[in-house]
């Protein structure tokens, strides 16, 4: 570490009790020397520090007790660290405000409202109380041992309850993000794109932070941190901004576009004025066209890198049309066979308004957005279509063959070897 690394965590032993504090693995009496080694020069010690700060602290999105006391030091690496380290902070506030799964529900934002809530009705506080009545009428003595030490626990004032846990993690990085803002403008779009995504979490920031991501989309030049700006601006806006996304329909990049049409589709679920039906539409077909391409490369670390799965979660929370459901189908082939089988029953009754007539019509003769569905259906892998159970019973509503061979020999594919994905139509 440099001086100035020094510097950054000159009060790290100090401020912080870590070894009287506990992480997923035990006492945090470790996470000092995580913390030196993230800011230091050696790269791989770099990597397993970052590595091993997240697993500890948000150990498969459990928030500790220590997690909230580390927050204020890896805002000043984002801020101030070395370069290597500051793109490392911010993946790990990330990490510490919200975990996979909540990640991965971005349709519906961060539901800080009903957070909050939970949090509140499994306080420690409150769990203290229950605990001390418990204790009062309890006889068994080795029942008492074990209220006694939670009880101590709570009075400590350590969570237990998972939600509460987490806000006390997610409050501590919303009470760094006033500084953080600044990294909007940073020189290295990596940071730009990280702080963007960031943001998307805090709601209650929104009415700072808003007016600057959507002046960082303006003047963005790379296309990751412009569409990471523009998603973000959809997750915390209301449709008052979609006029303001609607130039970016017309940009040049692909991701930018697509960026723009998600946060379109997005603001118009987030308030109660209507969105204009044509600027929908031209959202809608241009998350088509993209739910029909390949990922691109790079994209957006939204829905975990999921590009397609986020983009047919865009379209399904949106009001059913023939157009917005025909573009969930254009999606499905891409989408990871664990949910395409979901999807696909999603739209099922969308795509297929009534039974198909007997004689079954050929395949080939089926509307494009019905042939996709299906295709995907027949991809899915034998293992995968096992485990969804109510597909075949779903498909006999609607006139088609109720097993992956019928299906996969009505639209004309191999039977041998159909684990393997087919070329996408």
């Amino acid at each position: 570490m440099t001086a100035a690394d020094d510097n950054l965590l000159a009060d790290l032993d100090e401020k912080v009790g870590w070894a009287n504090l506990n992480h997923a693995y035990g006492a945090a009496d470790d996470v000092p020397g995580r913390l030196r080694a993230l800011c230091g020069d050696d790269e791989q010690a770099q990597q397993e520090a970052f590595r091993g700060l997240f697993d500890h602290l948000a150990h498969q999105g459990v928030r500790c007790q220590a997690s909230p006391h580390v927050v204020p030091f890896l805002a000043r690496i984002a801020l101030g660290g070395p370069r290597s380290a500051r793109e490392l902070a911010l993946r790990l506030l990330t990490g510490l405000a919200v975990n996979g799964d909540e990640e991965r529900e971005i349709i519906d934002g961060a539901d800080i409202a009903a957070w909050r809530a939970e949090a509140a009705e499994n306080s420690s506080d409150k769990l203290l109380a229950l605990y001390e009545e418990a204790l009062a009428t309890e006889q068994d003595e080795q029942r008492r041992r074990d209220l006694q030490g939670t009880r101590d626990w709570l009075a400590a004032g350590n969570p237990i309850d998972l939600r509460d846990s987490s806000m006390r993690s997610y409050d501590a990085v919303l009470a760094e993000l006033p500084a953080l803002l600044t990294l909007l403008d940073d020189d290295n779009p990596q940071i730009r794109t990280r702080t963007s995504y960031l943001l998307a979490w805090f709601p209650d920031l929104a009415d700072t932070s808003l007016p600057l991501l959507l002046d960082r989309a303006a003047h963005e030049h790379d296309a990751v941190a412009k569409a990471t700006s523009l998603v973000a601006v959809g997750i915390l806006g209301t449709t008052a901004l979609a006029g303001t996304l609607a130039a970016e329909l017309d940009a040049e990049n692909s991701l930018v576009r697509w960026a723009a049409a998600t946060a379109i589709a997005q603001t118009a679920r987030n308030a109660d004025a209507e969105l204009d039906a044509r600027l929908l539409d031209r959202a809608i077909a241009e998350l088509a066209a993209a739910g029909a391409a390949p990922t691109p490369v790079p994209a957006t670390d939204y829905n975990q890198g999921d590009f397609h799965g986020h983009t047919a979660d865009t379209l399904l929370a949106l009001p059913p049309s023939p157009a917005s459901r025909a573009a969930v189908a254009a999606c499905l082939p891409s989408i990871d066979p664990s949910d395409r089988a979901f999807l696909a029953n999603a739209v099922l009754p969308d795509l297929f308004p009534s039974p198909l007539p007997e004689p079954r019509p050929p395949y080939e003769r089926l509307p494009r957005p019905q042939q996709q569905l299906l295709h995907a259906l027949a991809d899915l892998g034998e293992g995968w279509w096992n485990t969804a159970g109510d597909i075949g019973e779903n498909l006999a509503t609607y006139g088609l063959p109720v097993t992956q061979a019928g299906l996969r020999t009505y639209i004309g594919l191999p039977l041998a070897g159909y684990g393997c994905r087919s070329p996408r139509i």
